[in-house]
């Protein structure tokens, strides 16, 4: 199952604390990690370990950072060829506070993430597509345009985006707070729409009416970060596998439940064998 993903790619600094801080507030008697991150590598990723072939198009730095922040794709064989190394900024960051159930705070520096455009892509993207909104909205729109299969939309971080784009994506997917950016647009194309609830699970539309609900395993959560990626990547993998929008939201809220009890975006995310055991217990 080839599918392409154009995404952000990035670096993660993760601060462990004991709680998250308040405007102004200093927290102290953390912990730091460093993980490869980024919404569009973490949907590769993940996609990549559930079944999917995957092609990744996006850019770092020429820097040590990306090196790091790829590390984990090349480990696990996601095509990276169409990832360009730009020596006029740097590799983008995201600097991450987690609290001990696994909330977060999330501030991200795109650096070459921006500097992004269609130039890098193909003319036509002649498999499934999957797009988030951490890239410069031109290239974006242009992914979507020139793609002729399945296109996964993932509206995040929420941002203005062209009535064709909604309408042209076969599926749409938001958290609570993104649904509440974009309203009824979400139900105006024909796809479906899919809007995740964290712990209390996701809900997936077609032109407003409920498909299906389903809810995650009950897990300890540890780190929320990349865990709504997770279930990007394993919602399209199974629906291009053909599953019911029952079965499809089913399997990924056990994935994205998993990629929960692990800290850290990347190195969270399950395999197809483990998501497969948590349903099957």
């Amino acid at each position: 199952m080839n599918i392409t993903v154009v995404g952000s790619i990035n670096l993660d600094f993760v601060a462990t604390a004991p709680s998250l801080p308040r405007a102004g507030e200093t927290v102290t008697g953390a912990t730091l990690a460093r993980h490869p991150g980024g919404k569009g590598a973490n949907q590769a990723l993940a996609a990549q370990r559930l079944g999917g072939d995957v092609c990744l198009y996006g850019r770092v730095g020429r820097d040590a950072m990306a090196e790091e922040a790829m590390a984990l794709l090349l480990a696990d064989d996601v095509d990276i060829g169409h990832v360009i190394a730009d020596s006029q900024a740097p590799t983008g960051v995201a600097l991450i506070a987690v609290d001990p159930e696994g909330e977060n705070q999330i501030v991200v520096a795109a650096g070459a993430n921006h500097l992004a455009s269609p130039e890098q892509l193909p003319a036509r993207i002649e498999c499934p597509l999957i797009v988030q909104l951490e890239l410069p909205m031109d290239i974006v729109e242009a992914a979507v345009g020139r793609a002729t299969e399945f296109v996964c939309v993932n509206l995040a971080p929420a941002a203005p985006v062209s009535d064709q784009l909604l309408r042209r994506a076969d599926l749409l997917i938001v958290n609570e707070t993104e649904a509440a950016f974009y309203g009824d647009l979400l139900h105006h194309g024909g796809g479906r729409v899919v809007v995740t609830k964290g712990a209390r699970g996701a809900v997936m539309y077609q032109r407003g009416v409920e498909m299906a609900w389903a809810k995650p395993p009950k897990v300890k959560a540890v780190d929320a970060t990349g865990a709504g990626d997770c279930f990007v990547g394993a919602i399209t993998v199974a629906l291009l596998e053909g599953m019911e929008p029952q079965a499809a939201l089913d399997f990924a809220c056990a994935a994205g439940a998993i990629a929960a009890t692990r800290p850290g975006a990347q190195p969270s995310l399950p395999t197809r064998d483990e998501v497969e055991a948590i349903l099957a217990g």
